[in-house]
């Protein structure tokens, strides 16, 4: 397996400082799995002012693991509304009670392999491009088509290739805002260890490294799990940033959508139109906004990149994701950044004024 050199702590700490000046910028998305995505694309895009995109890379993604359990725990509670769930199966109950009231079968949802999931992503961020007027020339790559199943076999991809020539074409450091399982960056990491003290990694994913709770939940940690064992042990700078229940806060509700979003240039009708079809709705049985909210996620990334104060982040020792999805803790563990806050109506402020520009 590839050996990586420790950063100094000197140099972690400079590195995990948040950034000054416009910022070379490489975003790494799944942006077909949810909405989410398309909206952090486009505060990207509409913040090159701050930003210089240098690239947009396509992850794989796939929700087929949930389709099992989802049917299991629907046909078990379709027998036996009282059913006692076990521990592993509880977090499909109220999926499973959704489909049951509207009368919808798990077995009728689609779920895409990860290697469509990643060839819809690449097509999506080429169309949020077009939406807004963008030229994604050279700019847009193709990713891994699967996931690691090996730290000795990194997946070569033109993402991953881009990522590491962008990383050595500079001094600078090259900030890579993933916001999507780790399969791209992890194979450059292992096909380049020596880009590590280049870049600074952003990830949003999961709890904070501090709770004891199972990291289950999270698709963007638990699709690629070596992927995300590796980001926490290679010593690459990260800002780590929680999704539960930091960026969990970055709610909105179709009165939002209604009012600051749809009319809003073609990128806003598109992002209403994606917010009042999310694809993920069906796999939770939703068929109604009425009293919903829903997470846009993965502007975290992008908000701490625009203003630090945004996310309140601390510096804390690198946790270790165990093979059963636990983090765990060990002395001398290098320094990484982790986010414990988050000013929403800020960044949400932020993202409408900008949309009210868009083309």
């Amino acid at each position: 397996m590839v050996r990586f050199n420790k950063l100094s702590e000197n140099t972690l700490r400079r590195l995990l400082e948040p950034p000054t000046g416009r910022v070379r910028l490489i975003i790494d998305t799944d942006t077909h799995n949810e909405i989410d995505d398309q909206f952090a694309l486009a505060w990207a895009l509409l913040s090159q002012d701050r930003f210089n995109i240098e690239g947009v890379l396509a992850e794989p993604y796939s929700h087929r693991h949930h389709r099992e359990p989802r049917i299991e725990v629907y046909d078990l509670l379709k027998n036996d509304p009282q059913a006692v769930l076990p521990a592993h199966l509880q977090r499909y109950q109220r999926d499973a009670l959704n489909m049951l009231a509207i009368g919808m079968s798990p077995r009728d949802v689609v779920y895409v392999n990860p290697d469509e999931g990643m060839e819809l992503s690449y097509q999506e961020i080429l169309k949020v491009y077009d939406l807004m007027n963008e030229d994604a020339t050279g700019k847009v790559f193709r990713g891994s088509p699967d996931y690691l199943t090996s730290l000795d076999e990194p997946i070569r991809s033109p993402a991953a290739e881009f990522l590491i020539e962008r990383a050595m074409a500079s001094e600078e450091p090259l900030y890579v805002a993933a916001i999507g399982c780790l399969t791209n960056v992890a194979s450059a990491i292992l096909m380049e260890p020596e880009i590590i003290p280049r870049i600074v990694v952003t990830w949003t994913a999961s709890y904070p490294s501090c709770v004891s709770l199972s990291n289950l939940p999270s698709l963007n940690l638990v699709q690629d799990k070596l992927a995300s064992q590796l980001l926490f042990d290679c010593g690459v700078p990260l800002v780590y940033l929680p999704g539960y229940y930091v960026g969990e806060q970055l709610k909105l509700s179709l009165p939002d959508m209604e009012t600051w979003v749809r009319g809003k240039g073609k990128i806003g009708d598109y992002l209403y139109h994606l917010y009042t079809h999310n694809p993920i709705h069906p796999m939770e049985g939703i068929n109604d906004h009425f009293g919903r909210t829903w997470v846009i996620w993965d502007l975290i990334n992008f908000a701490w990149l625009l203003n630090s104060d945004w996310v309140p982040s601390q510096l804390v020792r690198s946790p270790i994701l165990t093979d059963d999805l636990y983090y765990a803790h060990a002395p001398n563990r290098h320094w990484i950044r982790e986010a414990y806050a988050l000013r929403r109506d800020a960044i949400f402020r932020d993202f409408f004024a900008k949309l009210e520009k868009a083309p």
